[in-house]
């Protein structure tokens, strides 16, 4: 169910379809969490949840399954990266604690921005008075490591429950490429996939870009995916 707020019309953010609790694969350590976001969207959840890892540690991947899972149970959402918060006003946050919950990502990004700090603080307050909210909020560190100036959100932040992203093997990403590949009805032979771990950025978002464009040159040129046909089209 949408948040019709004028605002939120006008915000330059979308949900990617394709990020889903369904599409992500966890690493060894993360199941916790996502039985905790999974909750949190269903409204059985922790009131407050705040989650960091690096970026590309798929952490926006799991906000926006977490806001998809809710719309598909018409549970009213609401995300927001911080990345834009110098294109946007804190007016964005009133009243948002009004719906079933809120995700927002790289707020890391407003630390040291007393009026972003105060406004943020501000809405785990009214959060934490409306029992119907959940606010899920992410970051590259630690609340205590952020650098945030005002002492009092950092104790808001670290109030909910706090979870590292812990990082994948290169099994798993091997897997998680599999998996990818198999939604979208392509077969990623082993040697093909430990080829891309090997000669490519390892994080999962650069790796899934290269599997779409194997994909798309698989469907144009109709050829299975090998590792010359992955030289030859990634030009390595």
């Amino acid at each position: 169910m949408p948040f019709n707020s004028p605002l939120q019309l006008s915000l330059p953010v979308y949900l990617p379809d394709d990020e889903t609790f369904n599409s992500y694969y966890p690493a060894a350590g993360n199941d916790e969490l996502i039985q905790k976001l999974r909750a949190n969207a269903e409204g059985h959840g922790e009131a407050a949840i705040y989650l960091w890892g690096p970026v590309k540690s798929g952490r926006t991947h799991l906000m926006h399954a977490a806001c998809a899972h809710a719309n598909e149970l018409d549970r009213r959402s609401f995300y927001i990266p911080l990345g834009i918060h110098a294109s946007i006003s804190t007016a964005l946050l009133e009243g948002l604690e009004q719906l079933e919950l809120i995700c927002i990502d790289d707020v890391d990004a407003i630390a040291g921005h007393p009026v972003w700090e105060e406004a943020i603080f501000d809405l785990y307050n009214r959060v934490a008075e409306h029992k119907n909210c959940a606010l899920v909020v992410s970051g590259r560190s630690s609340p205590a490591e952020a650098g945030f100036l005002l002492p009092d959100l950092v104790s808001r932040m670290q109030w909910g429950l706090n979870y590292q992203l812990q990082p994948m093997a290169d099994d798993e990403k091997l897997a998680a490429l599999q998996r990818r590949a198999a939604m979208r009805g392509l077969q990623l032979p082993e040697d093909v996939g430990r080829f891309l771990l090997n000669r490519m950025a390892r994080d999962l978002r650069t790796l899934f870009d290269v599997l779409d464009k194997l994909d798309k040159a698989s469907l144009v040129h109709q050829r299975k995916l090998t590792i010359p046909f992955a030289k030859e089209t990634l030009h390595l």
